[in-house]
């Protein structure tokens, strides 16, 4: 079932030479983000981040940006998840698209060429314009923070 209501927002995206292997994919028409690749091999050491190439560029239109974000599966499996996440990239980059990795877990991670490593989102970003005044801090959570909207009686 396709979604015609919505509007078909296009992004251009040129594969670096010997890399049409690591074009980007969607499992399902209906899925939120596009499967992103290893366009190279590497060994990921436990603790240690590595930014790898996903072999393409693109040109994402003004007012929108792409995040780059973990796997599930990676996650869960292997330990694997992007550093940054969700990563930013912006309308006005042109450069290789990479992802920073890191090996959350105990073990070494081997990332072979064509290899998921991350998932692109393609975001549309409201107009903001970032105005000076007073901010009122009266409200139910006032200046509280990391932790603060714990469940009463959980530590």
């Amino acid at each position: 079932m396709s979604c015609e209501c919505q509007q078909i927002v296009k992004v251009t995206i040129q594969m670096e030479r010997g890399c049409a292997d690591c074009t980007p994919t969607k499992a399902h028409e209906s899925d939120a983000c596009w499967d992103l690749y290893a366009a190279e091999g590497a060994v990921l050491a436990p603790g240690e981040r590595f930014a790898i190439s996903n072999g393409f560029r693109m040109a994402i239109p003004i007012g929108y940006e792409a995040q780059i974000r973990p796997r599930s599966g990676n996650a869960i499996k292997k330990g694997l998840t992007v550093l940054n996440s969700p990563g930013t990239v912006d309308a006005n980059y042109r450069g290789i698209i990479g992802t920073i990795l890191y090996n959350a877990s105990s073990t070494p991670i081997k990332i072979s060429r064509g290899d998921r490593v991350a998932q692109m989102a393609i975001c549309k970003l409201p107009h903001v314009v970032l105005e000076l005044g007073s901010v009122d801090c009266n409200t139910d959570r006032g200046e509280k923070g990391f932790g603060s909207t714990g469940v009463v009686g959980k530590s």
